[in-house]
């Protein structure tokens, strides 16, 4: 048994009380068109006190401040193992280095650095004379997390009343109309709907920052406003325009009085002086550029020859200066006493604003529920951005909740190892370090989770007739993709589903009664995935295996890969 027992202080008694039946149905139950007459009831298990447990973290500091694991509302043991997975991705060429924070209710339980902020002189992987180890407070390109300081620096002119979300662009910036753009929202730029391609080769065009701009103002459109999701640079480079055009600022100027100076965030800034190159990770060998090794400079050549300074790519930043950005986020724009964004408008960022591409979730400039980074960390309310040099941040509201990944990944070549897997490795053990509250203040069976995983927690039986099987569960997978399910045997080696798939989210801790069929020998629970994400899993436990006649039949369970644990 794996023991990782809570303090009081994180999980208070529990105590359990059953609703009617019925009351709660698990989500996403693959199995409608199942006999139903296998489950017998269905009840949602109470608990009095879930206080810093999954989606009841309890209250949170305004402001950020270091602190213990215990202190965050979160087991220290899966946040340890997440310096393995980065150590071993920085050994596989993944990345030279990374630095990680997570903080929960406004408290930093880790923040660590890993492997190199510079190594490589150029392409060939040859080695710097004295490479530059990595430290908590690294400076780091954030490269397309710059979009979300320009979807702020334009909500912060939204509530000066400077526009409406669906007013078209033209109507501040008049050159955008020509090439069938007149029809486009501000509201389409954020959601990434406006009909934009992906990308232009713009560093390649144009003499100077203004002729280059009005170059993306001329582009047309490759789809009609709001027919189609295509995530666009050209977006927020026209967004990043309409801030400058309305406030009368270069952008990176009004970044910094509006956000970045109010909220005391020293290390974030476009364009890092020269002086601060020694705290900044290297990214990428650019001869196309004749750059050389890009290091304190912008890595993306667009937004390099639109100096430095674009909607789309630009801002450098640490991992620390990230998360207060984050908590600002969290505490509905306000972090400590400095308020930057209404908590209406709070909202608007964060809800979803295009239901017609349920693939695509996004809010205005952030993006929601994506499992392919997010992982366990993703679903209802959960939000994040990616960014080509291997920067990504997630924060996940109903936890309170902040996993920032910060690498290097584009060091010295951008022709490497994805970082998705080690970023949804992140998200997965911080998702884990967020007990669960179990029944009882008892143990429960635990699936784990994993890739590919077939996963059995089994029992030997002899039911010579008809038999009942009931037990506690909660769980959260990936819907329909991965999935739990209870299955009988006769023999050990032909089985069969009893009742509905478990997949989706249980949302509560649930009661599930199964009816087993006379002559099974083999019980057991079954929980399977696929080769990409994975949610926080499912537990089982109080499990009882009754008679007709209501005699409890003693039963011993095993697996290779469950584990019992009480968080």
């Amino acid at each position: 048994m794996q023991k990782n027992n809570l303090i009081v202080a994180i999980v208070s008694a529990l105590t359990v009380s059953i609703a009617f039946p019925g009351i709660s149905r698990a989500t996403g139950d693959l199995s409608k068109n199942q006999s139903q007459s296998s489950i017998q009831g269905e009840n949602e298990l109470r608990n009095s006190n879930q206080t810093f447990s999954w989606e009841n973290p309890g209250p949170s500091s305004s402001v950020l401040h270091p602190g213990s694991a215990m202190a965050a509302g979160l087991i220290a043991s899966p946040l340890r193992k997440i310096d393995s997975v980065v150590e071993q991705s920085i050994n596989e060429k993944v990345m030279p280095g990374a630095v990680v924070l997570i903080a929960r209710r406004g408290t930093i339980a880790k923040q660590e650095a890993y492997g190199y902020a510079a190594r490589y002189t150029n392409d060939q992987f040859s080695e710097m004379t004295s490479p530059m180890t990595m430290q908590t407070d690294t400076i780091f390109d954030l490269a397309s997390v710059s979009k979300l300081f320009t979807t702020t620096a334009a909500m912060i002119l939204y509530e000066d009343n400077a526009f409406e979300l669906d007013d078209p662009v033209a109507k501040y910036i008049p050159e955008f109309e020509q090439n069938g753009k007149e029809n486009v929202t501000i509201r389409q730029l954020m959601t990434h709907t406006s009909g934009f391609k992906p990308w232009i080769p713009l560093y390649t065009m144009g003499e100077n920052r203004e002729e280059r701009l009005q170059i993306v103002l001329s582009q047309p459109l490759d789809n009609e406003p709001g027919e189609t999701y295509s995530y666009s640079d050209l977006n927020m480079i026209t967004l990043g325009i309409l801030v400058e055009r309305l406030s009368g600022k270069r952008l990176d100027a009004f970044v910094k009085d509006t956000i970045t100076e109010p909220l005391d965030m020293s290390d974030t800034m476009y364009n890092p002086p020269e002086n601060l190159k020694g705290r900044i990770a290297a990214t990428e060998y650019q001869p196309w550029t004749d750059r050389g090794l890009v290091w304190g400079e912008v890595h993306d050549e667009n937004a390099w020859s639109l100096d430095g300074v674009a909607g789309h790519a630009g801002v450098f930043s640490t991992a620390k200066d990230l998360a207060i950005f984050a908590q600002m986020m969290l505490q509905e724009g306000k972090y400590g006493g400095t308020r930057v964004l209404e908590p209406d408008t709070v909202k608007l960022l964060a809800e979803n604003q295009i239901p017609q591409f349920p693939d695509d979730t996004h809010g205005l400039g952030w993006e929601l529920d994506q499992g392919w980074y997010m992982d366990a960390l993703s679903g209802s309310g959960a939000m994040g951005h990616t960014g080509y040099t291997g920067t990504s941040i997630v924060v996940n509201p109903n936890n309170a909740t902040i996993a920032i990944l910060l690498t290097n990944r584009v060091h010295p070549t951008r022709n490497t190892v994805s970082s998705n897997e080690i970023r949804r490795e992140v998200a997965q053990l911080t998702a884990d370090a967020i007990p669960v509250a179990i029944p009882d203040k008892g143990d429960a069976w635990f699936s784990g989770y994993g890739n590919n995983r077939d996963a059995t927690l089994i029992t030997n039986v002899n039911l010579n007739e008809e038999a009942t099987l009931t037990f506690n569960t909660w769980f959260r997978t990936e819907l329909i993709n991965d999935y739990g399910v209870i299955e009988v045997s006769e023999d050990g080696t032909n089985w069969e589903p009893i009742g509905d798939k478990m997949t989706g989210n249980s949302e509560k801790w649930l009661i599930k009664t199964v009816n087993l069929p006379k002559n099974t020998t083999y019980i057991r629970f079954n929980y399977r995935t696929d080769n990409l994400i994975n949610g926080r899993g499912w537990y089982v436990n109080n499990i009882k295996l009754t008679t007709k006649n209501g005699n409890e039949i003693p039963i011993k369970w095993g697996s290779d890969f469950w584990i019992e644990r009480d968080y």
